[in-house]
């Protein structure tokens, strides 16, 4: 099968997270958002793509905060409420039935029932015609504790994150579940059995 390289989307798995932001007039904001992904590792950096008439964006741009708020599969109605095209005057907390969470670095309030509270603030934004990369540093970062063990690892089999596939005319509200492999991080390194032999020479 052949896709159209727009179409890309539709063959990756995408995280659902909700981003709340509140605007220079008050003005509290929900939006759903699968074009995130934190930027390589130990940065604390993560990076969003954003059309260019967004609220969220215009109060990133305005305030230079904003809380990414990782839901669990119950949120999903109030995900597609949040997703629908309200004008910026409309308080989407109170559209949602969503309850504000107190945020501890930033203005804006996470989300209450979510897994964890990703509150970040603006660092850069790179413009194109049609949209723009949002860079955010993360600030404050916090999870549910009945989710998480001590290191900070989600148990995602009961707290079921919430993702998505996309197709062409609608999408597929989804979850991880485990694939039957865990593999430490050491796993990814060349013993020094498994290097290749060093060259040494016609004779060598």
């Amino acid at each position: 099968m052949i896709l159209a390289p727009r179409k890309r989307e539709q063959v990756m798995p995408l995280p659902v997270v909700l981003i709340s932001t509140v605007g220079k007039d008050g003005v509290r904001n929900i939006a759903p958002w699968s074009c995130i992904t934190p930027i390589l590792r130990p940065f604390d950096d993560l990076v969003l793509a954003s059309w260019i008439k967004r609220d969220t964006l215009n109060n990133i741009r305005e305030t230079g905060e904003f809380v990414v708020n990782v839901p669990p599969v119950n949120l999903v109605e109030a995900v597609m409420i949040c997703s629908k095209n309200y004008p910026p005057e409309v308080d989407e907390f109170k559209e949602s039935g969503l309850k504000p969470r107190p945020s501890q670095k930033v203005k804006a309030p996470g989300i209450e029932g979510c897994l964890a509270w990703v509150e970040c603030t603006l660092v850069e934004e790179i413009s194109r015609k049609n949209y723009s990369l949002v860079i955010g540093k993360v600030v404050h970062l916090e999870a549910d504790d009945r989710f998480f063990n001590e290191a900070g690892e989600m148990d995602y089999e009961r707290a079921k994150p919430l993702s998505v596939m996309l197709g062409d005319h609608g999408m597929w509200f989804t979850r991880p579940v485990f694939a039957g492999r865990y593999a430490d991080y050491a796993e990814m390194f060349l013993s020094k059995k498994d290097e290749a032999p060093a060259f040494t020479g016609e004779n060598g």
